[in-house]
């Protein structure tokens, strides 16, 4: 039987989730971007689904929210950070299997750790790289929360056997 229907499905719901968990609560950060829970489902994209399906589902759901928030200018980068992190999440997790809740908490960190960075690159192209230092801290705590949030949701879906 194939798959393929069933994954990308799924693929689109979590997309639709990503962009959901990103608008529901934005907290402005000092450089015209805003603190969101939506990494928590970006991290259950890598964690849940096949690299591909877990960067697109992750990104385009992540991009969208930057648009529909008006962001727009953000998408392009959102779309490849967010889709990377799901990558990352995703290839850290199957390399160390054996050891779930550690290759989660590890590959949701350095995930975390790429998106920060990532914006921090972005945003010194765009405002300098000392006033783009500003975000870092809400970047920061984005990702934490993004972490507790998606450890909090893969638990979910373990004990519900979705997957």
């Amino acid at each position: 039987m194939n798959n393929k229907p069933k994954s990308a499905v799924i693929a689109a719901l979590l997309a639709a989730l990503v962009c959901v968990a990103t608008m529901i609560i934005r907290i402005p950060s000092p450089l015209h971007g805003y603190i969101n829970l939506g990494d928590g489902v970006v991290l259950l994209c890598g964690w849940l689904l096949s690299p591909m399906y877990g960067f697109l589902a992750a990104g385009i759901g992540s991009a969208l929210a930057d648009i529909l928030s008006g962001y727009t200018l953000y998408a392009p980068i959102t779309l490849l950070l967010k889709g990377g992190m799901a990558l990352i999440a995703c290839g850290i997790a199957r390399a160390l299997h054996k050891k779930p809740l550690i290759s989660k908490i590890f590959g949701g960190t350095l995930a975390e750790i790429v998106m920060i960075g990532g914006y921090l690159a972005f945003e010194s192209v765009l405002y300098g790289f000392v006033p783009s230092l500003a975000n870092v801290p809400a970047n920061a705590i984005q990702g934490l929360a993004g972490l507790l949030v998606g450890l909090i949701l893969i638990r979910i879906f373990e004990k519900t056997k979705l997957f």
